[in-house]
């Protein structure tokens, strides 16, 4: 099969190239409608009950995790000069497409009582605007005696003020985001320059927008990055451009094919697929240099680029094939599980290894066979040994110190297994941009001014319609409100309750000690009032109705209390959920049939991370099964898969060492490492083994001779391989993201620990396990399909070069 392909390619290489450069331009017009996403809830599965519920929460409710806050911390804001500013900034924003609305300082509505119609009217506090000082002073007094706003818009304590953006959501999930923002922020820039006020941004809008921006840049950056690092890697190896520039050119093809299929299959860009573009550059350049290498092998030797050619591509079509499927084996695994970002991820990066296979297999040929053939310079790499004492003493230590190594693995084992035991499992809304990034100075004003941004949403279900009309149901919520204003990392609770206490405030004129529910002698008074609001028409008895609305549902059933909260990680907010919020709700509901349920942004993204990081967990447990299959199909031995998988578990054992050494974190961009590590360090394993095996059965060699010619002969292209992933993978560490850093230097940590356990590690094993059998007849047709190397030269009498057109070209 591989004989004819290599004939096919070389012979049809016009027609090739043409429908290759069809599907590339094809793929790059698809390219450029791809988009970017950085949504929370793709983490969780659609069919989980809190998703269900969360869903259910915003078709009653609307969203709440649409509110972006401009914040600012300046006594100046409230002179008349900045506080007209501030009015005009306020205006233009609320005019922004996109925006639905805009709640500050200039424009809060009080409510009044209207003895008349006996209704409340939501009235603009500044329905004319103050035209000097002491004006301004006086309204202000009326804004701070409005209870319903403490610590919502104005700081009680620092005076801080805040501008909500209500956000369309439709804009936030779509292309257009990203203009919107930047005109948002370019006016608040604005009325920065000329107030000479700092403004503050957040909120999930916020967050998501920079992200979306950062990981665009961060993918054309490690794209850029990636070639770079390539290219030198290339040159040192080959020292000719031809061998650098070719082989790039195919893995940009594959990177547009790439990002096209994203297109194709209705996928965005997000956190992980946009690491997919320099992933596959990595793993797809060692497909053209382990290519490359043979081919100048073996030219050298027939001095026929056709025939060297075909050689190649029948010698190591299936052994380069195989060590991208085990490489695939790392990612497929994502593709077992339900939750949208992790199969995404999966699908693409599988797709296009074996796309990245294929690709550089049609290529690589034609164009090697189409330049001119490589001059002696070029092949001078050949000769070079600049591993060769590496490779000596790895082989002394194999042989003579077998003990030595075992006792140091043994020692590394028991280090490493109390480094995995310091690791926790803790994420952050926002960790994954580092600690001094505006975005997490900005969260800290919010946090310190207004203890936090993060939505966190509770409804209460009474358990029957117009539950929420008894003063005892609404008596008990507010006893839970009262609690949670005492946790330090709430936010003031928003709800009916808090509107009804604004209401009796407005029905005794806006005394502030009135702020409070309202009593059994008044509570049909207030009701009266409020049904009497909603029948009003007019913006005024639209703003009461809109209100009451977003905090009850339409049988006055249930009631939603809505908070922020601070980014106090997930650790710190289970424990707040279920040691302490939880345990009060018991203790205030217990026996009554009302029911309280948490839900929210913050709540779907803690539950996704710990959803996550438990199916990456059976991700790797599928990744050893599948990657032990293959090597079970491949050798036919149940000792091969123990030599395979055993080097590649100390590997990540050690991995996950350092992690907790180091105090990275396990989470969702650090528990994936594990799966895509075993299957790109199982390639060496399976290569060794089969280079192993090979000189077992074809020479009839000795146990130990095979092994020092398996390390001498397979174990430069194995640490060359090595070089050009570690080098690949630690562009990852310059991003700006700690889970894509980290990914970056575990994948680094984890190629570098690979030479260890692959070419010292498993080689004892088999000179340990296979001792005293060196004599023993192996079955060759279970290793002949995977070799690499063994070839005979009459084999080559079946190969009909004169059925190949090959055009004469000119050397030099």
């Amino acid at each position: 099969m591989w004989r004819n392909l290599a004939l096919f390619v070389i012979k049809n290489r016009r027609l090739l190239i043409g429908l290759l450069t069809v599907i590339t331009v094809f793929m790059a017009w698809e390219a450029r409608k791809v988009q970017m996403t950085y949504d929370f809830a793709q983490v969780v599965s659609a069919d989980d009950p809190d998703m269900v519920y969360f869903q259910k929460f915003k078709r009653t409710f609307g969203e709440d995790g649409n509110v972006l806050v401009l914040g600012m911390q300046d006594s100046s804001v409230y002179k008349l000069g900045s506080f007209n500013e501030l009015r005009t900034l306020t205006d233009t924003l609320s005019k922004v497409e996109g925006v639905n609305g805009v709640l500050g300082v200039t424009r809060l509505p009080k409510l009044e009582k209207d003895t008349a119609t006996q209704t409340f009217r939501a009235v603009p506090i500044f329905r004319n605007f103050p035209q000097t000082q002491p004006e301004l002073d006086s309204l202000m007094r009326v804004v701070n005696a409005q209870e319903f706003y403490k610590g919502q818009l104005i700081s009680p304590t620092t005076g801080a003020t805040l501008l909500a953006l209500t956000m369309d959501p439709k804009y936030l999930n779509s292309s257009r985001r990203e203009a919107v923002m930047q005109e948002i922020l370019g006016h608040a820039e604005h009325f920065q320059k000329k107030t000479g006020i700092k403004m503050h941004y957040a909120g999930l809008p916020y967050v998501r927008a920079t992200m979306t921006t950062k990981v665009a840049s961060e993918m054309k950056l490690f794209v850029a990055l990636t070639i770079v690092m390539m290219a030198v890697t290339l040159l040192m190896f080959f020292r000719t451009w031809s061998a650098v520039v070719f082989p790039l050119l195919i893995v940009l093809i594959v990177v547009t094919w790439c990002i096209g299929s994203m297109v194709l299959l209705g996928y965005k860009i997000n956190l992980l697929t946009g690491l997919i573009p320099s992933i596959i550059i990595v793993i797809g350049i060692p497909n053209c240099t382990y290519l490359l290498s043979r081919y100048h092998y073996d030219y050298r030797k027939s001095g026929n680029q056709v025939l060297a050619m075909a050689r190649v591509v029948r010698k190591i079509g299936l052994v380069t094939l195989m060590n991208n499927t085990t490489t695939a084996i790392g990612f497929v695994v994502f593709c077992f599980t339900n939750i949208a970002i992790l199969f995404q991820f999966g699908a693409v990066a599988t797709l296009n290894i074996f796309v990245a296979f294929a690709v550089s297999f049609i290529l690589m040929p034609i164009i090697f066979t189409i330049l001119p053939p490589p001059t002696p310079k070029q092949l001078e790499h050949l000769e070079a040994k600049p591993l060769t004492k590496l490779l000596e003493f790895f082989d002394y230590l194999v042989l003579e110190r077998r003990t030595t190594v075992y006792l140091t693995a043994l020692v590394l084992i028991v280090l490493a297994s109390f480094g995995v035991t310091k690791v926790k499992s803790v994420s952050y809304m926002v960790d994954d941009l580092p600690k001094d990034s505006s975005v997490n100075s900005d969260l800290k004003f919010f946090e310190q001014h207004f203890n936090g941004v993060m939505p966190l949403e509770m409804v209460v279900d009474t358990g029957k319609p117009k539950g929420l009309l008894k003063l005892k149901n609404l008596e008990r919520i507010d006893r839970l409100e009262n609690f949670l204003r005492t946790q330090p990392v709430l936010t003031t609770p928003v709800s009916v309750v808090t509107f009804l206490k604004a209401s009796t405030q407005a029905f005794y004129n806006g005394s502030p000690e009135y702020y409070r529910l309202p009593d059994n002698s008044e509570k049909n008074y207030i009701f009266s009032y409020l049904a009497h609001s909603q029948s009003t028409k007019g913006s005024e008895g639209q703003l009461t109705s809109k209100l009451l609305r977003s905090f009850t549902d339409s049988t006055m059933q249930r009631a939603r209390i809505s908070l922020k909260i601070a980014d106090v990680g997930s650790h710190n907010l289970d424990t707040l959920l279920n040691n302490r919020i939880r345990p009060e709700i018991n203790k205030i509901f217990n026996g009554t049939g009302m029911d309280v349920k948490l839900t929210g942004t913050t709540i779907i993204f803690t539950k996704g991370n710990e959803y996550l990081i438990g199916t990456l967990k059976e991700s790797l447990v599928i990744a050893f099964v599948l990657v032990g299959l293959v090597v079970l199909i491949l050798f036919r031995s149940i000792r091969a898969v123990f030599f395979t998988l055993l080097p590649n578990f100390f590997t990540l054992l050690l991995t996950g060492g350092i992690m907790g050494y180091f105090g990275i974190p396990l989470k969702p961009s650090t528990a994936l490492i594990f799966s895509i590590a075993l299957g790109i360090d199982g390639d060496n394993s399976i290569h060794l083994l089969a280079k192993f095996r090979q000189e077992m059965a074809a020479n009839g060699r000795r146990v130990r001779a095979a092994i020092s010619t398996t390390l001498s002969e397979a174990g430069t292209s194995m640490i060359y391989t090595s070089i050009v992933l570690f080098l690949g993978f630690s562009v990852f560490a310059f991003s700006e993201f700690g889970g894509t850093k980290a990914l970056g230097l575990l994948m680094s940590a984890s190629l570098l620990i690979t030479n260890f356990s692959n070419l010292i590690l498993l080689p004892c094993l088999l000179v340990t396990f296979e001792h005293g059998k060196d004599e023993e007849t192996i079955d060759q047709s279970s290793i002949r399909h995977y070799d690499d190397n063994y070839h005979e030269e009459d084999d080559d009498l079946e190969l009909n070069l004169n059925r190949i057109q090959v055009q004469p070209k000119l050397n030099g």
